[in-house]
């Protein structure tokens, strides 16, 4: 086999495109459509006024008068995702309803058609994703770069708050992506040099992706999120409300399990921990519940971010490169990306503090309705134990760190 001659610069255009990643905002869909042509706009239509059709319930009346479209019209990548983002968000509204325990266990043939159809064409699950409220659901508002949401749940700008710091986590991590050629291109030259200045851009931008990550305690009620926008959120597997999930009609003859959105969807902090060498597997197989779902929430990902992570996967390991050269700066500077990787981990952690368990907790047994809802609420919208599942991660983060001799 030939070697391959491209220079780092030309390698990264190639995972730019291959793998959708953009230059500038990374794993996220840069500049989404907002509109989509006749008839798909009775679609948007219910979907940029939910909150107002929910509280006037109205939401399920409308739900149920849509006409059961082809998906035929759908033309590009754009649209396709702007029809999924939509009928996510039309999908969660129809099944949670006024977020008040009135669920519906059915989504009706003229929604969940064309949605299934879309899902497999995207190679999506049929829920909303982070791939889809995060990832797609963004517009600049004005020249000055102020991003604003193209879908709202009900809770105000909770939603607008808790999606945008989600994605100007991704896009301050995204600079990151650009340095990884130059990474493997240094390993397989042993140019350490450049190895050190790929590294210590990739810790700058993990921190960058922390000061972001900060800005949710100036734009997320922690009551707003846990009372409302997280039951948007909240999937159909791993949740006794919907204990046997989600009947699609006229797609499946039994009712079917999906993860909710969750940051675990993220291909950001995939994508570093496969670089970094941090192990949640042994032999290819998950280790725990934590790597388990870790793999899992890799199916919620477009097949394209998956397949980029599958290349990472593929090339040398640069955890072993850094160990073979028993270099001690380079040690360092590989040991503060994993401590990167670690504070944003101990951050999140506190952050699911903040919005989930001490809220949970506030509640007495008899606000709760039932015991049913109060074992959802230490849960994840993914449908994990969330606190177990990230401590478990941090902990294997920790234990990548290079001890010193």
């Amino acid at each position: 086999m030939a070697a391959d001659k491209s220079s780092p610069v030309e390698k990264s255009w190639t995972i730019f495109k291959e793998y959708h990643i953009d230059e500038d905002v990374g794993f996220a869909l840069p500049l989404p459509l907002e509109e989509l042509p006749h008839p798909y706009d009775a679609w948007i239509s219910i979907a940029r006024n939910l909150p107002e059709l929910i509280n006037n319930n109205q939401l399920r009346v409308e739900v149920e008068k849509l006409a059961t479209l082809s998906i035929d019209g759908l033309r590009g990548h754009k649209a396709q995702r702007l029809a999924h983002l939509v009928l996510g968000y039309i999908t969660m509204a129809y099944v949670w309803g006024r977020g008040d325990g009135d669920i519906r266990k059915v989504l009706p043939s003229n929604i969940a058609v064309p949605y299934c159809q879309l899902s497999e064409k995207l190679g999506l699950p049929p829920i909303l994703l982070y791939a889809d409220c995060v990832l797609a659901n963004w517009k600049k508002k004005d020249p000055n770069g102020n991003m604003d949401i193209l879908f709202s749940f009900p809770g105000g700008d909770c939603g607008k708050g808790f999606f945008l710091v989600s994605l100007l986590v991704e896009i301050a991590a995204a600079s990151a992506i650009k340095v990884i050629p130059n990474i493997f291109d240094a390993v397989q030259r042993e140019d350490t040099d450049t190895l050190q200045k790929a590294l210590l851009d990739i810790s700058s931008s993990l921190h960058k992706a922390r000061e972001a990550f900060s800005q949710i305690h100036e734009y997320v009620d922690p009551n707003l999120f846990f009372n409302v926008l997280r039951i948007y959120l909240s999937g159909w597997k791993g949740n006794p409300l919907l204990s046997e999930g989600l009947l699609y009609e006229g797609v499946w003859d039994t009712p079917k399990k999906f993860a909710g959105g969750s940051a675990a969807q993220s291909s950001i902090f995939q994508c570093f921990d496969v670089l970094l060498g941090i192990q949640h597997t042994v032999g290819g197989v998950p280790s725990d519940f934590a790597a388990e779902f870790l793999q899992e929430m890799r199916t919620y990902m477009p097949p394209a971010h998956q397949s980029f992570l599958l290349s990472l996967k593929a090339k040398p390991s640069v955890r072993e490169f850094v160990l073979s050269k028993g270099n001690a700066t380079l040690q360092k500077i590989y040991n503060e990306c994993v401590e990167a990787m670690v504070s944003l981990r101990n951050y999140h952690l506190q952050i699911v503090a903040k919005y989930i368990m001490i809220p949970a907790s506030r509640q007495s047994k008899v606000e709760r309705s039932s015991e049913e809802a109060s074992e959802s609420e230490s849960k994840g919208t993914g449908g994990t134990n969330i606190m177990d599942f990230l401590k478990t991660v941090r902990v294997k983060t920790v234990n990548c760190l290079l001890k010193e001799d």
